[in-house]
C-alpha cells in the first residue's frame, strides 16, 4: 500500500523571536541580536535536499524583510513558501485591525519575492484560539486559501481542544468559511488529545514514541499529518538567554542537539511533501 504523503513544515523565526521570550527581550532589542536564522535554514534545506524531500516554509515577515535572499532561497529550491505574519505577536494580543494590516503586510511583501501567490498561513504560536477565533475571516479575506494554525489541544499558551483534528473547510461555533483548515496534529488517547505534531514535543518524546503518534494518527484518521520545527531547533550553539524560568528554558532548549538526527530519521520513516500539493491532491484547493 502507498504511504500517505504527509505535511512537512517549518517555521522561520530566529530564536530571539519566540514567544517564550517576549517577556526577557524587548522587539525593540532584536535588531541588536546575531541574525542565525539563515544559517539554520540552510542547514534544514541542505538536509531536505539529500533526502529529495519538499516541504513548507511559514516565513516570518520580519524575517524575510530583514533579508529576502532566506525566501529566495527557501523558493529556488521548489518549496512551498507560505506566511507566518508579520512580528510575531500573538494574535489574541492584537486588534483586528493591527491583526489585519500585518497579515496582508506579510502576504504581500512575501509575494513580492517570489512573485507568486502566497496560499498558506500559520498564526504566531498557534495563536488562534477560542478569543481570537475572529483572525480566521481576516486570513480568509486577506486571499488566503488555507490556514495552518489551530492545535486541537489544550495548552497555556495556545489551542482550541474541542477544534476538530480532521483537515477541511473551517466550521466551529458560529464560524463558517471557504478556508482550508489543516490543524495541527493531535491524536486521540482515553478520551484526550495529545500532540504529536513536532517542535518542543518532538524534541521530548523518545523517537519511537513520535513515530507510534504519527502512525497512529495516520491508521485512525486515514489522512495527512502535518508536522513543524523551527529553524532555531537546529541550532545548539544559539547564545543561550539569561533570566528564563526553568520550564521555559526546558521548552526551548531541551534536546535540540537530537533534533537533526531524529529528522532524518523522520523522514525516512514516513512521505512528506508541501501542503499546497496534499490540498490539491485532496481536491481541497484548485490547481
Amino acid at each position: 500500500m502507498e504511504k500517505i504523503c504527509n505535511a512537512l513544515t517549518f517555521d522561520v523565526e530566529d530564536y530571539y523571536q519566540v514567544s517564550g521570550f517576549e517577556n526577557h527581550i524587548d522587539r525593540s532589542e532584536w535588531k541588536n541580536y546575531e541574525s542565525r536564522v539563515k544559517a539554520n535554514t540552510e542547514t534544514i534545506l541542505s538536509l531536505l535536499e539529500d533526502n529529495n524531500v519538499k516541504a513548507t516554509f511559514f516565513v516570518l515577515g520580519m524575517v524575510a524583510e530583514r533579508d529576502h535572499s532566506i525566501v529566495k532561497e527557501i523558493f529556488d529550491a521548489g518549496h512551498e513558501i507560505a506566511s507566518h505574519g508579520y512580528s510575531h505577536r500573538l494574535i489574541y494580543n492584537q486588534s483586528p485591525e493591527e491583526f489585519r494590516s500585518e497579515t496582508v503586510k506579510s502576504k504581500d511583501l512575501l509575494e513580492s519575492i517570489i512573485n507568486e501567490p502566497v496560499c498558506g498561513y500559520r498564526a504566531a504560536s498557534y495563536s488562534i484560539t477560542n478569543n481570537s477565533l475572529w483572525a480566521l475571516d481576516i486570513i480568509h479575506n486577506s486571499g488566503f486559501q488555507y490556514d495552518s494554525s489551530i492545535f486541537p489541544i489544550y495548552h497555556d499558551r495556545y489551542g482550541i481542544k474541542d477544534f476538530s483534528r480532521r483537515i477541511g473547510p473551517v466550521n466551529y461555533q458560529n464560524t463558517s468559511l471557504d478556508l482550508i483548515e489543516f490543524p495541527i496534529t493531535s491524536v486521540k488517547l482515553s478520551g484526550l488529545n495529545i500532540p504529536a505534531s513536532g517542535g518542543g514535543y518532538f524534541r521530548l518524546y523518545p523517537y519511537f514514541i513520535s513515530k507510534i503518534l504519527l502512525n497512529n494518527f495516520l491508521i485512525t484518521e486515514k489522512q495527512p499529518f502535518v508536522f513543524y520545527l523551527h529553524p532555531w531547533e537546529f541550532d545548539p550553539e544559539q547564545p543561550r538567554v539569561q533570566g528564563l524560568s526553568w520550564f521555559t528554558r526546558f521548552r526551548h532548549y531541551n534536546n535540540i542537539h537530537k533534533c537533526s538526527d531524529r529528522l532524518t530519521h523522520l523522514i525516512h520513516d514516513f512521505k512528506f511533501g508541501r501542503i499546497i500539493d496534499i490540498l490539491r491532491d485532496m481536491q481541497l484547493l484548485s490547481k
